[in-house]
C-alpha cells in the first residue's frame, strides 16, 4: 500500500511542477485524485509521442491518480472540489498566484471548511513579492535562479539541461513541504500552506555561489564540463570518439590514479598532492590525462580506472540506461501493458525497505473516475447526470 497510504491528495495542477509533486506521493500510495478540466484535460496529454491521444510522458506522470474531469470556473464544479477538499490531507496547485482565489478555491476559503488541511502552492515567483503576478515556467526559474548561466561553456550562450529541471526540483520541494506540514499537524491540528517558488527551488541548488560573491565579489561563470576548483573533474574524449566521466579529486584517489595511468611521478608530485595545488596546475593536468584517455578506446579506460579504483563512468544514453543490467536489478525499468504495445516506465525512486512504492495503474483515461469519485462525495446517479448535462463533469 506504501507508507502514505492513508493520506488523500487532491491535485488541481496541470503540466509539470503539480503533477510531479503529487506524483510522487502517488506513487508511495496516497490516494491522489487530479481534476482535470471536461473535454480537454492536462495539456501533457498532448506533448511528445501520443498513444492512442495521450502522451507517454502522461503515462508515467499521472500513474496511480484517478481522473476526475470538472469545470473549476463553474459554481458546481467548485462545490464539487470542495467536498473533495473536506475529506482530503493535501492539496496541490499550480496555478498564477490569485487563480483558485477567484474561483472561491483559495486556502483561507478551504481551511475553513477544513482547517487540517495543507496546501502545496507551487509557482515561478511564489505567493508573494513584486514578481507574484508574474507568469513564471521552468525555465524562467532555471534562468532566474542561477543554473541557466553557469549551464555550458564560456565562449558559447548558456544553455538548458535536457529536461525540466526547475519544475522537478520545486516538485520535489513540494512533497518535502508537504511532508514537514503533516508532521507539525501531528503535533497542533492545524494545516498551513507550503509556499514553494520555482526560481527558489534551483536557487536552493546552487551550493557556495552565493557565499562566495558575498565574501569577495566572485562569480562562478560557465566552465562546460569540469568542476572549477575541483580537480582533477572532467569529461575526457577517448580514442574512439566516446567520453569518459572521471572524479578524482580526492588526495588518495588522484595518487592511485597517476599510478594507474603509469605516471607515478605526478602521484608522488608534492606540489600536486593535495587539491588547493592541483587546482594551480588546472590545465596542466586535464592535459595529461586528455591524452592518455585519447589513446585509449572507452572500454580500455574504465577498465584501468576501475582497477585503480577511480570513480569513473561512461556518458548514458536512454538506450543505454534501459539495457543496463544494474538498472534491471534495482528494479528500475517497469514494463506494462498498453494496448498491444508495451509501455516502459522508470521505477520508484527512493526504495524503502519496509513500505515500498510501486505502480498501481498508469495514467488513466480523462475522467475515467469521475463518476465513482462524485458517488463517494454522496451525489446520487440523478446529481451525476445533471452535471454530465450541464457539462460540469466529463
Amino acid at each position: 500500500m506504501g507508507p502514505l497510504a492513508d493520506l488523500k491528495v487532491v491535485e488541481l495542477g496541470t503540466l509539470i511542477a503539480g503533477p510531479y509533486c503529487a506524483r510522487l506521493m502517488a506513487e508511495f500510495g496516497a490516494d491522489v485524485v487530479k481534476v482535470e478540466t471536461p473535454g480537454e484535460g492536462d495539456p501533457l496529454r498532448k506533448w511528445r509521442k501520443l498513444h492512442e491521444g495521450n502522451s507517454l510522458w502522461w503515462y508515467a506522470q499521472a500513474r496511480n491518480k484517478k481522473s476526475v474531469a470538472v469545470n473549476l470556473k463553474a459554481p458546481e464544479g467548485q462545490e464539487v472540489v470542495r467536498r473533495l477538499v473536506a475529506q482530503a490531507d493535501i492539496v496541490v496547485e499550480n496555478f498564477r498566484p490569485g487563480t483558485l482565489e477567484k474561483w472561491n478555491l483559495g486556502y483561507e476559503q478551504l481551511a475553513k471548511e477544513n482547517p487540517r488541511l495543507v496546501m502545496v502552492r507551487l509557482s515561478g515567483f511564489g505567493q508573494t513579492g513584486p514578481y507574484k503576478d508574474q507568469p513564471g515556467f521552468g525555465a524562467i526559474g532555471e534562468s532566474m535562479g542561477g543554473m541557466r548561466y553557469i549551464t555550458g561553456y564560456p565562449d558559447r550562450a548558456p544553455v538548458r539541461v535536457g529536461i525540466s529541471i526547475g519544475d522537478s526540483l520545486a516538485a520535489m520541494f513540494g512533497v518535502i513541504g508537504a511532508l514537514m506540514a503533516i508532521h507539525n499537524r501531528t503535533k497542533t491540528g492545524k494545516g498551513q500552506v507550503v509556499d514553494v517558488a520555482l526560481y527558489e527551488a534551483v536557487f536552493a541548488m546552487m551550493e557556495s555561489m552565493l557565499p562566495e560573491y558575498g565574501y569577495d565579489g566572485s562569480v562562478r561563470e560557465r566552465t562546460g564540463s569540469a568542476l572549477p576548483g575541483i580537480v582533477p573533474s572532467n569529461t575526457y574524449r577517448c580514442k574512439d570518439g566516446q567520453y569518459v566521466v572521471i572524479g578524482a579529486n580526492a588526495d588518495s584517489i588522484f595518487k592511485r590514479m597517476m599510478r594507474g595511468i603509469g605516471l607515478p611521478a605526478l602521484a608522488d608530485d608534492p606540489e600536486l598532492a593535495d587539491n588547493a595545488g592541483r587546482t594551480r596546475h588546472t590545465e596542466r593536468l586535464d592535459k595529461v590525462i586528455g591524452d592518455w584517455c585519447a589513446s585509449v578506446t572507452l572500454d580500455e579506460a574504465l577498465a584501468v580506472l576501475a582497477k585503480a579504483e577511480v570513480p569513473s563512468g561512461r556518458i548514458y544514453s536512454i538506450a543505454d540506461i534501459a539495457k543496463d543490467l544494474h538498472f534491471q536489478a534495482r528494479g528500475m525499468i517497469e514494463r506494462h501493458k498498453l494496448g498491444e504495445r508495451e509501455l516502459v516506465l522508470p521505477g520508484i525512486v527512493p526504495k524503502l525497505s519496509e513500505t515500498p512504492g510501486g505502480t498501481k495503474w498508469i495514467g488513466p483515461r480523462l475522467g475515467e473516475h469521475t463518476d465513482e469519485v462524485l458517488a463517494s462525495l454522496g451525489y446520487s446517479a440523478a446529481d451525476i447526470a445533471r452535471l454530465h448535462a450541464a457539462a460540469t463533469v466529463g
